[in-house]
């Protein structure tokens, strides 16, 4: 293919649309960077996406199939923006470091097992300090808020944060919006400093507060213009992170100079893209315990049944690798898995074929498993917190009745069922060691990512290396076990539980996730996180 005639000055203008703003090096370098790649066909297309539109994605596309799905950049609706040189050239902590910045054109592959005629696939853009910042130090007026449910690594982030900022770039302040959302207009903040977040690491919950909903656009946007805020860390799950998106576009609508970082936050482990989320390793880790207590209880007494509710509203992984890990379970329930109580094949009959073997049971469930067989009196239909999310009955108390319900009246055993729900226990602790290392690394990218002048994204691991991550993508799915892939079938084979799917249900499985593109862009693949 020949090379067509090339214009180095659009193409130039062009590419700092799509790629977020002015390259670190200035215009020259990446001016002939781009004209060297056009001469050997390293860019066939380059499509603006999100310039007549503020709801349509960022997209550069290259040879054998290559997208970079990118994420928005200050310079693309304020021009000119004076960038000033990264103070990490000068901080003795980083002098060892072999290459101090991330390069312009690193990105991170969606997909790592690929066959030899596939495309490339989507790329997200590397995360990490760039050689060029568009905040002085000085100028930096920063703010951290956290929604929604309690996680086990909040304080971590927020110490992370606000450390990132003073130890790398010198900024000095950090503000802290308490209460969650309604906090930026309902009430005080909290200065942070590195000594005031020194060891709250240590602790669980989160030092700011947090909120349900309070989700006012107008207001929150006038109170980060009012008080001069330029830099907005925003910690939450799907529901806070469709909230920073609104506020990226209102800031962007009134042409502020502010940045908008999200990090995602759920202890379901149900946000796509990413590898996973912060606190579901420490929330497996003590969901372990509550099984481990269940067993001991089962193993006490004659016919002992342990049932251990975890948490899993839409997404059953914490049940599914806390089961793994403990090896005492006997079933595993989990929301993308229907089962049924009655009848040949079904649960009660399991139950009494476990207990006339091995004399005890343990069964695991997580919460939005089986919320279909509720009766219509019991559900909440329709019904909704103030984040969005569906109410769901306490499928452990209803279950656990049934299950007592009918070997009453059978009579044929006399059962013993303890009913543990450590729900809040997980919740509240503080992140393990390797939760508060990978906490780390998200706040640095995310602090990297706003000083380099990054907006509208949020931060995480894609096939272990942290990316820079358009907020649409985390919020257009859930992340959710696959079924039909081979993780489940390592429970089932732990457990040694039925499936209880009938034929049609997995050919229904099977179709709805159109193997194997759906497990490699959940971020597994054949059932393992790839790495």
């Amino acid at each position: 293919m020949g090379s067509a005639p090339f214009n180095v000055g659009y193409a130039a203008a062009v590419l700092r649309l799509c790629c977020g703003g002015a390259p670190p090096d200035g215009d020259h370098r990446f001016k002939k960077k781009v004209a060297w790649s056009n001469s050997r066909n390293g860019f066939l297309e380059v499509a603006i996406m999100g310039v007549e539109s503020d709801s349509k994605p960022k997209i550069v596309t290259g040879e054998f199939g290559y997208t970079l799905e990118d994420v928005p950049h200050l310079s693309d609706y304020l021009p000119h923006l004076p960038t000033y040189p990264n103070p990490l050239q000068d901080n003795p902590a980083y002098s060892a470091v072999r290459q101090y910045f991330v390069d312009f054109d690193d990105t991170v592959a969606q997909k790592i097992v690929v066959h030899k005629d596939m495309p490339r696939g989507v790329h997200f853009r590397r995360a990490g300090p760039r050689q060029r910042v568009y905040f002085e130090s000085d100028d930096v007026h920063a703010c951290i808020v956290t929604c929604g449910g309690l996680c086990p690594g909040l304080n971590t982030v927020i110490r992370e944060i606000v450390c990132g900022l003073h130890h790398m770039y010198g900024v000095k302040s950090v503000l802290g919006i308490n209460g969650g959302y309604r906090g930026f207009y309902s009430k005080n903040t909290i200065s942070l400093t590195p000594n005031t977040v020194n060891d709250i690491h240590k602790r669980g919950g989160t030092v700011l507060g947090t909120s349900r909903g309070g989700h006012d656009t107008k207001k929150i946007v006038d109170s980060i213009q009012d008080r001069g805020i330029n830099q907005v860390y925003i910690i939450g799950g799907d529901g806070t992170q469709k909230g920073a998106a609104v506020i990226f576009e209102e800031i962007k609508r009134r042409g502020l100079k502010v940045a908008v970082a999200g990090i995602p936050k759920t202890i379901d482990n149900d946000i796509p893209v990413i590898d996973k989320s912060f606190g579901f390793d420490s929330a497996v880790e003590e969901a372990e315990r509550a099984i481990t207590a269940a067993h001991v209880e089962a193993t006490s007494i004659e016919n002992g049944i342990g049932l251990v509710k975890l948490m899993g509203r839409y997404s059953g992984f914490i049940a599914m690798y806390a089961t793994l890990a403990s090896r005492d379970v006997d079933c595993c329930l989990i929301p993308e898995s229907p089962f049924y109580l009655e009848g040949t094949g079904g649960l009660f009959e399991y139950i009494e074929k476990r207990l006339k073997e091995n004399g005890h049971m343990v069964i695991v469930i997580a919460e939005g498993a089986g919320q279909e067989l509720l009766s219509d009196s019991l559900r909440s239909i329709n019904q909704q917190d103030a984040s969005g999310n569906k109410l769901l009955q306490d499928v452990g108390l209803w279950i656990s009745q049934r299950i007592k319900d009918h070997f009453s009246k059978q009579r044929k055993m006399t059962i013993n069922l303890k009913y543990i729900d450590p729900t809040y226990m997980i919740r509240a602790i503080p992140s393990n060691a390797s939760d508060n290392v990978y906490c780390t690394l998200l706040a640095q990218s995310a602090v990297h990512g706003a000083m380099a002048g990054y907006t509208g994204f949020t931060v995480g691991p894609v096939n272990g290396r942290h990316a820079y991550i358009p907020f649409h993508r985390i919020n257009e799915n859930r992340n959710k076990v696959v079924i039909t892939d081979r993780m489940w079938a390592r429970l089932l084979s732990s457990t040694n539980q039925p499936s209880f799917l009938s034929p049609k249900d997995v050919t229904e499985a099977r179709k709805r996730e159109k193997a194997p593109s759906v497990l490699l862009e959940n971020g597994f693949v054949d059932g393992e996180h790839m790495k």
